[in-house]
């Protein structure tokens, strides 16, 4: 049975991370933005507030919670390239995802926000040198320090991880 909550698994990737590497996950951050507006094309509000499985999110709050994490994120990638091992702000992505933007806002905003970090983001990250792509910044809710090519690997893997719970939503639900 397919766990509803992690569609495509965890996030897992095991050593050294080549440039091949990192130019392939460029070029899906690149192809997030089109690739979450085709899963969600179409929908009604009604399907728009149905929640990809039982106790989780609606459609419409994982598209603004896209937005809210990838901001986050291109944020932590210009603190780690900008500062000597910056210490990110964590935010509370679940009382997020509860406040009236994210809960009752159209998704155009959101889908219109995420199309526009990801132009800039998929730029700064294609102006890297390896010497950045090690640069590191310090999660207090983890506590551990993460490397931006990993950073890069979960942003890739949570784009899709995201799509896919609203493109296997559509598939259970005949939309």
């Amino acid at each position: 049975m397919e766990d509803l909550r992690y569609p495509i698994g965890e996030f897992a990737f095991e050593g050294d991370i080549s440039f091949e590497q990192r130019r392939q996950w460029i070029q899906e951050i690149a192809s997030l933005p089109d690739l979450l507006s085709e899963a969600v094309r179409g929908l009604s509000d009604a399907q728009l507030d149905t929640p990809y499985r039982e106790g989780g999110w609606k459609v419409r709050q994982v598209v603004h919670h896209v937005g809210d994490s990838h901001m986050n994120s291109l944020t932590r990638f210009k603190l780690a390239l900008t500062e000597e091992r910056p210490t990110i702000k964590p935010y509370e992505e679940s009382l997020w995802a509860e406040l009236a933007d994210s809960r009752d806002l159209p998704i155009a905003p959101s889908l219109a926000l995420i199309a526009a970090v990801h132009v800039r983001w998929t730029a700064l990250l294609a102006s890297l040198s390896d010497e950045q792509f090690a640069r590191e910044f310090y999660h207090p809710g983890s506590g551990e320090m993460t490397r931006l090519d990993r950073c890069l690997g979960m942003y890739v893997w949570h784009g899709k991880h995201h799509t896919a719970h609203i493109e296997r939503l559509r598939d259970r639900m005949g939309w």
